[in-house]
């Protein structure tokens, strides 16, 4: 990873000293207790690690373009001139602002507003701000949800609540598309520079079965892996991809990581309501 190699091996060490600290802190948090958490501990982070990567790092335009670019992509099937979108924790929202000039409404759900003054803000592009948990918004209103790097920060505890969450936003016959670290190429947090297991603020990283088994058990009707950008739409092959993903699970874990990170980097799905 690139901080492995911009900071001195000390200041590696420190940050994943404080991050591991504030990680145990929000684990043993009541659901109540994170409601203040969430606004209060990637500030304490930034505060004590500087030189933290999404501090240092800046993205230039052509990068940022490039990002939006590769999430359009994948939501690209998904999204018409009437749908209504919500994008769980858009962060500087630029990809919310590309969807806007595509569809009717965007809606983008986060813990803060992180826009920059100068970000685009179209009219038909709404932020809500709220504690993580309660969203007022009515049942089977939204047409296409997404997340980004988003589900591994969620407690242990509150995963449940957001599938809960997402069905219930969803139309008949809407999705959620989302993209989040595979467990066997991971830790994809600092806690990989120090083992291999998660200590810090990726709760869970997770494979395709495990999380067609969620989101199966969360009333979606029908799930597909992505893979090289397209959704797997035939049944037979989605199950072939599982078996593929099981049989490099049971690799000695130097290989299977070395293999991981090649096939395995994300998992990247449709949930169909």
């Amino acid at each position: 990873m690139p901080e492995a190699t911009q900071r001195t091996p000390e200041r590696l060490r420190h940050h994943f000293e404080v991050e591991k600290e504030l990680a145990a802190r929000l684990r043993r948090s009541t659901r109540a207790e994170r409601t203040a958490l969430f606004k209060t501990l990637y500030g304490e982070l930034f505060e004590r690690v500087p030189d933290h990567p999404r501090l240092s790092r800046r993205d230039t335009p052509e990068a940022s373009q490039l990002k939006v670019q590769s999430q359009l992509r994948l939501l690209h099937p998904y999204l018409k001139a009437d749908t209504r979108f919500l994008e769980f924790a858009p962060g500087d929202c630029r990809l919310a602002a590309a969807v806007a000039e595509r569809v009717r409404k965007v809606i983008g759900v986060d813990i803060s507003d992180q826009r920059a003054e100068a970000e685009s803000k179209p009219d038909n592009l709404e932020l809500i701000v709220y504690d993580g948990y309660e969203l007022n918004l009515p049942d089977g209103s939204v047409d296409v949800l997404f997340s980004y790097q988003f589900l591994e920060h969620l407690h242990p505890d509150d995963v449940d609540a957001h599938f809960k969450l997402a069905r219930r936003l969803l139309k008949p016959g809407g999705v959620y598309v989302f993209d989040t670290p595979h467990r066997f190429s991971g830790p994809h947090d600092v806690s990989r520079h120090f083992g291999s297991t998660l200590q810090c603020f990726h709760f869970q990283e997770w494979t395709y079965r495990e999380m067609r088994k969620l989101l199966t058990r969360h009333g979606f009707s029908k799930t597909q892996a992505f893979r090289f950008g397209k959704p797997i739409n035939s049944r037979i092959l989605n199950k072939a991809h599982e078996m593929i993903e099981g049989g490099i699970g049971m690799l000695p874990l130097p290989l299977r990581s070395r293999l991981s990170s090649r096939l395995l980097a994300s998992v990247a799905m449709i949930g169909t309501a």
